[in-house]
């Protein structure tokens, strides 16, 4: 029995969209290609450059440094027309200079490990994805206590390199060792140094970046503006960054690292009480921050607690008895989806506040949070809110970070996590709770009104 003909000629419809899609895809990439290889140096693997839905290495090479699956299994996630892994600065003016002659968004990765996938995600747009992966020297000079450093490296890459080269020089940026240059510095950059010498971004003292022209440019043409603006403003707003000048800074050849871990009976909502008076107070050279998240109670089965575990670590995170290779490693260290959200706090949580927030997270059933608190005060007051676009400094006691990871990737958990999680960030916000008491049905309420705290 045949098909019905409304059936057949949808089929065909399909079946010619689809062809002439593909037809696009490739008619861009034929394009894309020739001008690419116009508008940048001679390369014996140009062709291993650019990656289309329909080379065999396309989702390899995507999701080589996605941290977060999330958007990997969503699917209203758009994937790129193109993947551009440049090997040197002119294949970077070239994805900038291509993109803008044939209509496409520029997304630029370098470590993967933004909140949101903005670095290779685009709602709606077509783009391209500009990996820096293969741009990822570390150029040390001991003498002037200074290193260039591509935005393709990482946090680790830069820590191992500063370390082979002088003991007793590290730089103050963040603590995770996979994290990569060019988000990191270009967004401030907080770290176990950052009360004593500053953020990433107050020590960056030059650049060479791409901008929208296609032009690459150092911090002197391109003006003092553009310079203070990708130092904690956030770089793909302004263009491709390429490497970073930085100011390495002083440490010890001997560091001191402690832990101190506590759970509720142990007194530990006291402890983080006084933690919020006294952390961004200490001296500047101590650096204390606290990491809480719920346990199963080993003294009563069945029954849960919090346990907040105060730690002070140096310049990255290298477990005892691991080589400081392991540095080194680019890949992701979970395969996994998480949300994160981030608070700078600017008064002391209450005790009490504090136990419901814990009797909050106790009571959800799977939900596995972490909240990470690292302290500001040092240096961190001294410098003017406007000296970067990252003005978080005098009047902050600390920033707060809620982490939340499963490995499940169905759309049904996605959104459950999800969703607990927006309640958790309501509840740390007081107009949430005014909401809940007023107006706990949500009757006044438009597109960016304030949503009361929802039970469990």
């Amino acid at each position: 029995m045949g098909l019905p003909a409304s059936l057949s000629l949808a089929v065909i419809s399909l079946l010619l969209t689809a062809n002439s899609v593909i037809s696009s895809l490739n008619t861009t990439h034929e394009s894309f290609m020739q001008c690419f290889l116009d508008h940048s140096r001679p390369s014996n693997s140009s062709s291993k450059l650019l990656y289309s839905p329909n080379t065999t290495t396309y989702d390899a090479v995507l999701r080589s440094s996605i941290q977060n699956n999330r958007f990997l299994y969503s699917s209203s996630t758009t994937k790129p027309v193109l993947i551009v892994t440049p090997t040197n600065e002119s294949h970077v003016q070239a994805a900038v200079v291509c993109s803008r002659k044939h209509g496409l968004r520029v997304r630029v990765r370098s470590g993967g490990h933004d909140y949101e996938g903005m670095s290779y995600v685009s709602e709606g747009d077509r783009f391209i994805i500009v990996d820096l992966a293969a741009l990822r020297s570390v150029t040390v000079d001991t003498g002037q206590s200074t290193a260039w450093v591509q935005a393709g490296a990482t946090l680790g890459e830069v820590y191992y390199t500063i370390a082979e080269k002088n003991r007793t020089v590290g730089f103050s940026a963040g603590t995770c060792p996979t994290v990569g240059v060019g988000g990191h510095f270009s967004g401030g950059g907080i770290g176990t140094l950052s009360r004593k010498y500053g953020t990433a971004a107050d020590n960056i003292v030059d650049a060479r970046l791409v901008d929208v022209n296609g032009r690459i440019l150092d911090r002197q043409s391109m003006g003092e503006d553009y310079f203070w603006a990708i130092r904690g403003g956030g770089a793909a707003s302004f263009g491709i960054v390429l490497s970073y000048k930085i100011e390495l800074n002083y440490v010890p050849p001997i560091v001191t690292a402690f832990n101190v871990i506590k759970t509720l009976k142990q007194d530990a909502t006291k402890l983080v009480t006084k933690w919020e008076q006294i952390g961004p107070n200490l001296d500047e050279n101590l650096y204390i921050r606290v990491m809480a998240q719920v346990m199963d109670d080993d003294e009563a089965e069945g029954n849960r607690t919090i346990q907040a575990v105060f730690n002070s670590l140096y310049l990255g995170t290298c477990y005892s008895g691991r080589p400081t290779e392991v540095l080194l490693d680019r890949r992701p260290e979970f395969n996994i989806s998480f949300k994160a959200k981030s608070d700078f706090v600017r008064e002391p949580v209450t005790e009490t506040a504090w136990e419901e927030i814990w009797r909050f997270l106790m009571e959800a059933k799977d939900e596995p949070v972490t909240l990470i608190m690292e302290p500001f005060g040092g240096v961190l007051d001294e410098i003017a809110e406007s000296a970067t676009p990252f003005p978080h400094r005098k009047g902050n006691l600390y920033i707060i970070q809620y982490i939340m990871a499963w490995f499940e990737t169905d759309t049904e958990t996605t959104e459950r996590h999800l969703s607990w999680m927006r309640k958790l960030y309501a509840l740390m916000t007081p107009l949430g709770y005014v909401k809940s008491k007023v107006d706990p049905h949500n009757f006044f309420r438009n597109e960016q009104s304030i949503q009361p705290i929802k039970p469990l």
